[in-house]
């Protein structure tokens, strides 16, 4: 899911970086890995899109956009699958969940799904197509019913649109006991049933429930399953072992010696430090306080996550080596010259931490605060790692409140009591509510669960060997109240006041509408400027250019993000949809000239209906550093040729 046993960053936290390129490295890395030890088939990339950071699962995927999530699943099944299936340092890949799995109910696994066609089509079927399209060869149903149909026995998902429309030749795996659950959903009776609704609606391989390999033959037997339909599902999985190779050789990927080799190489370990660096997001530097100097200073770092070898590993990491992580302290204390202090403060969970087990809150245990806020009062400045354990986040971890786990936010409080000087490392697996720490601590970074050298990349942005340029891939709610939230809302009847004494519009009357961070956003420790924007149709669409500056000191790197509007449409558009974006690297005082072509395929939709179309009109064109765009402008577009 996020490395073999050289762990990478959490795909949430990889999503982060917007660079596909080393995204497909880092699977691809993960599957050179996996391949080295027997292994032919991973479960991964998950691609469901999902608002709703109480679902544990958000840290799996690539946040709540549809086109950078598209973009990011076919980078990762380039990076498993590889230019041949059949080399020995690849993977067969796995789009999963069919479908719709992000959108639970209140953000709870396992929970029903009740979403529009609008939203099926344009919103959660892309991400899915692209990996079609790239070439994964089986995708995985999902736990989730949709209409009132459980996944695992959706024909229309399965067979109308995956292999009918889509023309899907891979084959359908089901998910953990999926098809025997459809007895809990209600839609089946009895094991026997479940075996025969899964088989014909296209599921071909059932994972875990047994109910295949007992109830099939009698099924097709009896013709309640005809004898092609367990054919196609026999062909297809046949066809994708052969494309690995094991006919030719079943023992093609167990190579002790290339195990050896290439599992936790320099190079792999080189490799998941460099994505955990372009992982980090800067959420906010008031007074550049970051970067921190090497040498001079007396730093007081807190905090139980600071010094924990096992959390940053994060969740889904089963092949890797428990408590295998560099810690944030260990890999300051080699980087610099000055004064370090470590004091653990409050643990973030008590008792033993386990991926199949509840995970247990700490919720009262204050000790160790004394030394904690003794060395803060005595220090320069404050390192704090607080957040997630990394089993707090993942399957099974849902979450009703997103705010610091237990006494951390009390503990936030009592060191800025006495030492305002703040450097807050956020090591989480999802968005987070902290609307007083985005108030009152000067300096934010969002370094997730970052892997194997998760301290070595959060030390070379804390001291400035690196500068930070990821951008967040989910917005960061004030409040829980707010969720689902996210930057490509629909405008309502009544998105505004009218008046100063309205209060008929779409709003909270106890909170503002707007994210406490917005998709998108991440700052570098340079500035950069956007001018110049112009749009203009082409003959197959419109072409779109800007400059941009380096305004800074420092050479960095910026995500130029690309946004539209349709403003008027037979099927309503979102205030904004992302439609482009570039990582671009400048020097102090450089300025390059960026453009963007939007096609048919990036001005059109889907309607209702399921058929994509393009509708002339005026539309909006909108660029920035992040979703709140620093520049607009408008555009009459004729009809397009697709």
């Amino acid at each position: 899911i996020h490395g073999y046993q050289t762990l990478t960053p959490l795909p949430l936290a990889e999503a982060a970086s917007w660079d596909l390129t080393a995204i497909e490295k880092s699977a691809r890395n993960a599957a050179t890995e996996a391949a080295a030890a027997g292994l032919n088939w991973t479960f991964a990339p998950m691609v469901d899109v999902s608002r709703d950071a109480r679902w544990g699962r958000v840290m799996e995927g690539a946040g709540e956009d549809t086109y950078l999530g598209s973009a990011i699943a076919a980078a990762r099944v380039k990076g498993f699958q590889g230019d041949d299936l059949s080399a020995t340092n690849t993977v067969a890949a796995c789009a999963k969940h069919f479908a719709a799995y992000g959108f639970v109910e209140a953000g709870k696994e396992y929970n029903t799904v009740d979403i529009g066609t609008s939203t099926l089509f344009n919103v959660v079927f892309p991400p899915f197509k692209a990996c079609l399209d790239a070439g994964v060869r089986t995708f995985m149903n999902s736990f989730n019913e949709l209409n009132g149909v459980a996944a695992t026995g959706d024909k229309y998902l399965q067979r109308d649109i995956l292999k009918g429309e889509w023309g899907f030749d891979g084959f359908v795996v089901s998910d953990w006991g999926s098809i025997g659950e459809m007895m809990e959903h209600g839609h089946a009776k009895d094991l026997k049933s479940a075996a025969q609704i899964a088989a014909n609606a296209g599921s071909d391989m059932d994972m875990e429930s047994h109910a295949y390999l007992k109830h099939l033959v009698t099924l097709v037997e009896e013709g309640k399953v005809e004898e092609k339909v367990v054919d196609d599902a026999v062909g297809r999985i046949l066809k994708v072992k052969f494309e690995l190779g094991l006919f030719e050789d079943p023992f093609k990927y167990c190579d002790p010696e290339r195990e050896k080799t290439v599992i936790g190489s320099p190079q792999m370990l080189q490799d998941a430090e460099d994505m955990a660096k372009r992982s980090i997001v800067l959420l906010k530097n008031e007074g550049d306080l970051l970067p921190l100097a090497k040498s001079g200073l007396k730093i007081a770092v807190l905090g139980a996550l600071a010094n924990d070898k096992d959390s940053p590993l994060g969740s889904w990491r089963l092949a890797g080596i428990p408590n295998s992580a560099t810690t944030v302290f260990q890999a300051m204390e080699n980087a610099c010259d000055n004064f370090l202090m470590h004091a653990r403060g409050p643990e973030v969970v008590v008792g033993e931490t386990h991926f199949v087990y509840e995970t247990e809150v700490n919720d009262s245990d204050r000790s160790g605060w004394e030394e904690a806020i003794e060395e803060a009062s005595k220090a320069d400045v404050v390192v704090m790692a607080l957040g997630e354990h990394g089993f707090l986040s993942g399957e099974g971890r849902s979450r009703a409140a997103i705010g610091l786990p237990g006494v951390q936010q009390e503990f936030l409080e009592a060191i800025h009591a006495v030492n305002k000087n703040i450097v807050l490392l956020l090591m989480n697996g999802r968005p987070l509510t902290i609307p007083w720490a985005a108030e009152n601590i000067p300096a934010i970074l969002e370094v997730w669960q970052l892997g194997t050298r998760s301290g070595e990349a959060i030390s070379s942005v804390v001291f400035g060997d690196y500068n930070p340029s990821g951008k967040l891939p989910m917005s960061f709610p004030r409040s829980v109240g707010q969720v689902p939230i996210y930057y490509n809302y629909k405008n309502t009847g009544r998105p505004q006041k009218k008046n100063p004494n309205e209060v008929f519009w779409a709003h909270y009357i106890d909170e503002v509408n707007s994210p406490l961070f917005s998709f998108g956003h991440g700052l570098s420790y340079t500035n950069f400027e956007y001018n110049n924007l112009t749009a203009t149709q082409s003959g197959k669409g419109v072409e779109v250019s800007l400059e941009l500056k380096n305004t800074g000191e420092l050479e960095g790197e910026e995500v130029v993000q690309l946004y539209i509007r349709d403003r008027v449409a037979s099927v309503t558009r979102p205030v904004k949809e992302l439609k482009g974006f570039e990582k671009v690297s400048l020097q102090p005082g450089e300025n390059k000239t960026i453009r963007f072509s939007l096609s048919h395929a990036e001005l059109g939709f889907y309607n209702n209906q399921g058929k994509f179309i393009f509708e002339p009109g005026e539309f909006d064109i909108m660029v920035g550093g992040s979703s709140e765009t620093q520049l607009a402008s408008e555009v009459e577009i004729a009809e397009l040729r697709p």
